[in-house]
């Protein structure tokens, strides 16, 4: 069956003429022969000498065999992959150009026009990959996007790529070469329904918009996943991007988070946000919303990465807080508008969360959390990582923990600590944390030694004191009146001890609440701890 985009007129020195979609068949010595039918959008004309001129464009649509005496020219021209099988002595020419599926088949509507830009292209490859699919961006990074366009629409890949490809899973020792053909057949496939200008007009009008690389907004760190790296991001909200990920953590834990998973990551989120960091997080339930709403309550900007289109909400109990970070961050996707999650795309994404930011910290993961699979492309990226060490009777820490004891992650309890790990050296480092001081800290060498060897119960002579400290008696003597004065020992009658502590508190009346407490009336039998004689015994 032949399809003709054009209009044409046909006139045969017999009796034939058609001048609608009908089958026209020449009166003179040629006649036109096909397996299918032949139609035409306009007329179809037929002259005796076996000329067929028409101002459209012819395709095959199907896989006959087209016989001819004369000779078949045209403006347009019928191409495929597998290209129409022609018996004529004659031969086919033309300028023009109409796409074939398998050399066979053509869409009955109009072809979208082809897109003309980076932007268009790299919108219409975001509809025809899968994200994240390294084949595409291999094939993208050698040929730039409108060249890997041209070639899935011509299902024609360049035959140094293909080699390439299979020389890669050689190397690589897989067990099969990937199917080039079958990648290219669902790339096709999808790219013959994309429409990118759709796309983009649907962005402008809901608010979003499409940066790609070399853009201003494009973060630069995403450059390190190769292969990997998206071909374009979808943002809506009024962060920039690219200066929000300058001093950024993510922060990730499990969906279904403890009380103290909760609570740790909204510390983190306040404490990083006040610090002036912008926290990157994957907007789901537990760890992740807890994280979003503290960096929103600190007031720096915190960026959402999705594993759907920027437009759509998911969860959708988080409507409100997504509405919240596109006032003060920004939700980004790969993946088109109006695209849905799936678990593949949750795992994918994560590798954006991981590059994004200059460090990863994991509150709660249990041993299969997804949390786990974004530590792991944090440490692919040799970027810090951290996780928060949990009670371990919590099987919802048991990931943290197995992280801890290979040693694949530092051990972090506060977002000071977090941001001294992935911070400046001598600008961002964490306040060190120290035992609390007590007055016994403040003694002198000597005092301390005097006092360790007075005893607790009973009572020693300054003598004896001195000989078990192993100082002279003077010293002793000084170290004692200073001890007794602070309140450390006190005097009895075998000599001096240590002051009894009470061991336990009586709980007071309420009214004492109000009341100062009451000052300790002097024991009459008490003396004075010196000048006393038994010094200088």
């Amino acid at each position: 069956m032949s399809i003709r985009a054009g209009s044409s007129t046909s006139t045969a020195a017999g009796t034939a003429t058609s001048s609608d979609a009908s089958t026209a068949t020449a009166a003179g010595a040629e006649t036109a022969t096909s397996a299918g039918a032949a139609t035409s959008v306009g007329t179809a004309t037929a002259t005796d000498a076996g000329t067929a001129t028409s101002a459209g464009t012819a395709t095959t649509t199907d896989a006959g065999a087209a016989a001819s005496a004369g000779a078949a020219t045209g403006a347009g021209s019928a191409t495929g992959t597998t290209p129409t099988v022609n018996t004529a002595p004659g031969t086919a020419t033309g300028n023009g150009a109409a796409d074939g599926v398998d050399g066979t088949t053509q869409a009955k509507s109009r072809p979208r026009s082809r897109p003309q830009t980076e932007t268009e292209a790299r919108a219409a490859l975001m509809r025809a990959a899968d994200v994240g699919d390294p084949v595409m961006g291999r094939l993208v990074m050698q040929y730039g996007a409108p060249a890997a366009v041209e070639a899935i629409r011509a299902r024609a890949l360049p035959p140094e790529f293909a080699a390439q490809e299979a020389q890669r899973a050689h190397d690589a020792k897989q067990d099969r070469t990937p199917d080039l053909t079958a990648r290219l057949n669902a790339w096709q496939a999808r790219l013959a329904a994309a429409n990118p200008a759709a796309d983009l007009e649907a962005g402008v009008k809901s608010g979003a918009r499409l940066i790609i690389p070399g853009s201003p907004e494009w973060p630069t760190q995403l450059d390190q996943l190769g292969p990997g790296r998206p071909l374009g991001l979808w943002l809506h909200g009024t962060a920039d991007l690219r200066f929000s990920c300058l001093k950024s953590v993510a922060v990730v834990g499990a969906r279904a988070a403890t009380a103290y998973g909760a609570h740790i990551a909204a510390e983190f989120g306040v404490g990083l946000s006040e610090s002036g960091w912008t926290v990157v997080s994957g907007g789901a339930f537990g760890v992740d919303g807890a994280v979003h709403r503290g960096a929103l309550a600190g007031g720096s900007p915190t960026v959402v990465v999705l594993a759907c289109g920027v437009d759509v909400c998911y969860p959708a109990d988080h409507d409100t807080l997504f509405a919240a970070v596109r006032d003060q961050g920004v939700v980004i996707s790969e993946c088109p508008p109006g695209v849905h999650p799936t678990r593949a795309r949750f795992l994918i994404r994560n590798r954006l969360i991981a590059a994004l930011s200059r460090g990863t910290v994991v509150v709660e993961a249990a041993l299969r959390s997804g949390a786990l699979n974004t530590a792991a492309h944090a440490l692919s990226l040799n970027r810090h990582l951290g996780a928060v060490p949990g009670p371990i009777t919590s099987g919802m820490s048991a990931g943290c923990h197995k992280l801890l004891r290979e040693r694949k992650a530092v051990c972090v309890t506060s977002p000071e600590e977090m941001i001294d790990l992935v911070g400046v050296i001598g600008d961002d480092l964490a306040t060190q944390s120290r035992p609390p001081a007590v007055p016994r800290d403040k003694l002198n060498e000597t005092t301390r030694k005097v006092l360790d060897a007075i005893p607790a119960r009973g009572g020693a002579g300054p003598a004896s004191i001195a000989v078990a400290a192993g100082v002279s008696l003077d010293a002793a003597l000084s170290a004692l009146g200073g001890l007794a004065a602070a309140g450390y020992i006190e005097r009895t009658t075998n000599g001096w001890r240590l002051r009894k502590q009470t061991a336990s508190y009586r709980k007071a009346p309420d009214s004492a609440v109000l009341e100062p407490p009451p000052a300790p009336e002097p024991d009459p039998t008490d003396e004075p701890p010196f000048p006393d004689d038994d010094f200088r015994a």
